[in-house]
Order: C-alpha cells, then structure tokens, then sequence
C-alpha cells in the first residue's frame, strides 16, 4: 500500500509541475512510436502497423515470395512450395520454407503455426481468407496486378514489401538492374534489326480433350515488358483489367498471320504445354504461318510470367537469345 501512495503522490507531484509550466502534453515515450515503427497502406485502403521490420513472413502468392527472396527475405510459409519450385526458378528459395497450402485456400492453421510478424498477401486471395489471416498476425494486401501499369504496380508491390522488411535499398538496387536489363535487350534486338517485331506470346492448358489459350495483351507483364524491348503486340482480343490476359483457342490462332509466336511451360506440370503436345497433330496448327516457319519459342522453363524483376530479366534473355537465333 506505502508504495502504491508514493507512486500517486509522484504522479501528483509530475502533473503539477507540467502545469506550472503551461503544458499538458503526454511524456514523450508514451506520445511517440518506437523509432522503427513502420506504417503501411495496403490495396484495400487499411493501415498496416508494424513495431519494426517484419522478420518472420508468410507469403500466400507467388509474387510475393519472388519479391521476398529477390529482397533478401527467406519466407517463412509459401502457398504450394512445389509448385513455386517449377514455376519459378528466377528466383530460387535460399530456405525450406513451411507449406501453408493452395494459393487460393492457404491454411489457417499452418499460418497460425508459424507465427509470423506479417502476411503478405493479394487481391486475388478471397475476402474471407483474409479477414481469417487478419486474425492470425498483420496482413499487408498487395493489388495482384494492373493492366493499366503492369510494371508500374508489379515495382509498387515491391517498394511495399521492401518498407514492410528494411529492405528499401535493395528495392532501388532491383529496379535499376530492371531498367538496365530492358536497355539492355531492347539495345540487343535493334542491333539484331529485331525492333518492331511482332511477337505474340501465350501460355496454354489441356483440359480434357480441350486446349485453352490464353494471349498475353499488351496489359500483361510480359506484354508491357515487350513493348519495352521494342516488340509489338499482335494480339487483338481483349485482355482482362488485372492480368491482360485474352481467351483464344486454336482457330482464333489463325488471326495473328506470320508473326513469331513465344510461350512458356513447365515440363513437372503435363497440362501446361500444350504446342508442343496436344496441338502437334492438329491440323489448324500446322498450318498456322508462323508454325510453318519456324518462328515458334518455347522459352525456358522457371519464368513466372506474373514475378518480380528476377522472372522479368529472366524473360528479356530468354526472348533476346530466341529472336537473335
């Protein structure tokens, strides 16, 4: 009890003095965050607060984790580990990190596990899987793309992921290394009296007995990272506001004339290949121009075609390398 008195006597005494002298502001250390408090505005328009550099990660899209290892940030939970380790080795993991599930339907007890400092998430993650992850540790939601600005939102994602971790200087070093790389390519493919090529490039599913293609528009990442390098777009059908991405099949081929034709599979997933597996017998295909020719790339597998700088360098060798053949 005599120390709880002295306590309320000192405070007494403290508030007095602040009086005296015409103030009634708190004490500092109780008014200000701590010097590493970070404050962060996420695509839905919340406030992320974090005491510091978030240290212990969890990642539910594959940008994101490309972002994190390209920062010098080990995740410490991916959605599909396996599936990252096909589909992007640009960027390849420097740890083991824990599986938390399927990029749409990450596991909230997997995450709930790890207890992490932040999740970095997307909009394409369904509303109530975040407001379950809200409930589990921060959550910093990125916009998961911009067909208005692809590079411009896919470098945005990236500068608030380097804020989230301390690693802002590693974010400048990244973009200049992008740019450079752009230069760079697009520098290589005049040389080559490459520029103004058209270049359509596609990815491709097999469902079934059904082949689905899907043109990459000039609002896809890879798209505008084209249209850097100084190639032109081909492709007429409309892409999606986020992604850029069109739907086509094999007759809708026909449309695009002599051109050269690029895309990317991965020989761990079967349905993913489609030109070079279920389409090589099809008589519409064989008898698409730019077939005939010669003119179509299989670029190398590893290459996310939605990453972050590493893929996208990645990307620009790739196609250099193809069109200087």
């Amino acid at each position: 009890m005599r120390r709880l008195l002295l306590t309320a006597a000192t405070a007494t005494a403290a508030a007095l003095a602040l009086s005296a002298c015409g103030t009634t502001e708190p004490a500092a250390d109780q008014s200000k965050k701590s010097a590493g408090h970070i404050t962060l505005t996420g695509a839905s328009g919340s406030k992320v607060e974090l005491d510091g550099p978030a240290k212990k990660v969890v990642g539910t899209e594959w940008n994101v984790v490309e972002h994190l290892v390209s920062l010098g940030v080990a995740p410490a939970g991916i959605a599909d580990v396996k599936g990252y380790k096909s589909w992007d080795k640009a960027a390849p993991l420097k740890n083991e990190p824990k599986d938390i599930g399927t990029r749409g339907e990450p596991s909230m007890d997997s995450v709930a596990a790890l207890a992490p400092d932040l999740i970095v998430a997307t909009s394409d993650l369904p509303k109530a899987a975040l407001t379950q992850l809200r409930k589990i540790a921060p959550v910093l939601q990125l916009k998961a793309a911009d067909a208005k600005d692809p590079i411009g939102q896919m470098t945005a994602d990236l500068d608030l992921i380097a804020k989230a971790t301390g690693t802002t200087e590693r974010a400048d070093q990244l973009k200049k290394g992008f740019e450079a790389k752009l230069a760079q390519g697009g520098q290589e493919l005049e040389k080559a009296g490459r520029k103004g090529t058209e270049f359509a490039f596609a990815d491709g599913y097999v469902n079934g007995s059904q082949v689905a293609i899907r043109p990459y528009t000039g609002g896809s990442l890879v798209g505008a990272v084209n249209e850097k390098l100084g190639l032109k777009n081909p492709w007429t059908v409309k892409g999606d506001a986020s992604y850029g991405l069109g739907a086509t099949d094999v007759e809708g081929l026909t449309k695009l004339g002599d051109v050269e034709f690029g895309y990317i599979g991965s020989d761990e997933d079967k349905t993913s290949n489609p030109f070079s597996g279920a389409l090589a017998d099809n008589a519409v295909w064989k008898s698409l121009p730019f077939v005939k020719a010669g003119k179509v790339h299989r670029l190398p597998d590893g290459v996310w075609m939605f990453g972050g700088t590493a893929s996208m360098e990645s990307y620009v060798d790739s196609v250099v390398a193809a069109l200087k053949k």
